[in-house]
């Protein structure tokens, strides 16, 4: 990509592309490290974990505990909070203040969410640490060594070709590769007929296939993003590494039953923001409208019902 520089930026800029895809396999890579399953020595997942954060921008220790916590609590209403998209159900959302309704409409704006908070998320919040609460802590000096070593990566880098040359590299890279891989993550458990329930009626293996999607890939593009499209099986058991994951959904039917969504089937999942309690699904804004338009008639209706039952008692 640097050489590409002498030739034409758009040059750099397509070559950025497969190399966000490079990323990304880098990242699901450290992902199953901190499961403990892509080696079967802890000593080898956690260095290879290690290195690879470097790459990624993503502390490994702090990650690891907090994807644990998400592993745990998926589907969970009650649960929600870390290692996940904030999502609101209907009845939280109509509570919230105006002020407050605006801002969870910018927050989940497909624009916002892929592009300028999935940036953020890797190059600036992941450098700090974000939650307060005790399990955390323990793993919060992972952030400060990981930014460390990320320092000494990039002035190397600024020292070999130059600032400018880096930032033009890096940056689209940087940009794709932290939408992309924000958007995979998110579809596979954002999708509308996905499972959240509260903590008396939540149940671990419904969450995993029923919350979790088989989000069916290209080859090319299932290679890139690591076989984390067989989201369902990686949580219903995340010991199973990503190269092993096709082969455990050819073998066994019962996990052939996930909800499947592709390329273009899961464009949707983009405009599905809260989940609604009554109907057990993800619907849009649009859809609240609509329902709070429908109920408004409806009680009309009602009302005008009453009124006439009124004049002719």
């Amino acid at each position: 990509m640097v050489r590409s520089l002498q030739v034409s930026y758009w040059l750099t800029l397509a070559l950025s592309l497969p190399e966000a895809g490079f990323m990304l396999r880098i990242f699901i890579i450290q992902h199953d490290c901190g499961h403990g399953s892509f080696f079967s020595s802890k000593r080898a997942n956690d260095v290879v974990g290690m290195i690879s954060s470097l790459i990624t921008l993503t502390p490994y220790y702090y990650w690891k505990k907090s994807h644990a916590i998400h592993h745990a609590h998926v589907g969970n209403l009650d649960g929600r909070g870390i290692g996940d998209v904030q999502t609101l159900t209907v009845k939280e959302y109509l509570q919230l203040s105006p002020l407050g309704k605006l801002q969870y409409r910018i927050y989940r704006n497909p624009f916002i969410l892929f592009g300028i908070i999935a940036f953020l998320l890797f190059v600036v919040v992941y450098r700090f640490p974000t939650s307060r609460t005790k399990t955390m802590k323990s793993v919060q000096s992972s952030i400060y060594w990981t930014n460390l070593g990320i320092a000494c990566l990039v002035a190397g880098l600024v020292k070999l070709v130059g600032w400018q040359t880096f930032l033009l590299v890096h940056f689209p890279v940087e940009v794709w590769a932290a939408s992309v891989g924000t958007w995979i993550f998110y579809v596979q458990h954002q999708y509308e007929d996905t499972y959240w329930e509260g903590q008396d009626k939540w149940d671990y293996a419904t969450a995993a296939m029923k919350g979790s999607s088989f989000y069916k890939l290209p080859p090319v593009l299932q290679w890139f993003s690591g076989n984390i499209g067989f989201h369902h099986i990686h949580h219903l058991s995340p010991r199973i590494p990503n190269y092993l994951l096709p082969q455990c959904h050819e073998e066994n039917p019962p996990l052939q039953g996930a909800v499947v969504l592709t390329l273009r089937t899961g464009i949707r999942s983009m405009i599905l923001t809260l989940w609604d309690e009554e109907e057990k699904k993800l619907i849009s804004f649009r859809d609240l409208s609509r329902k709070l338009a429908a109920n408004s008639q409806t009680a009309e209706v009602i009302g005008h019902s009453n009124v006439q039952s009124a004049y002719a008692d």
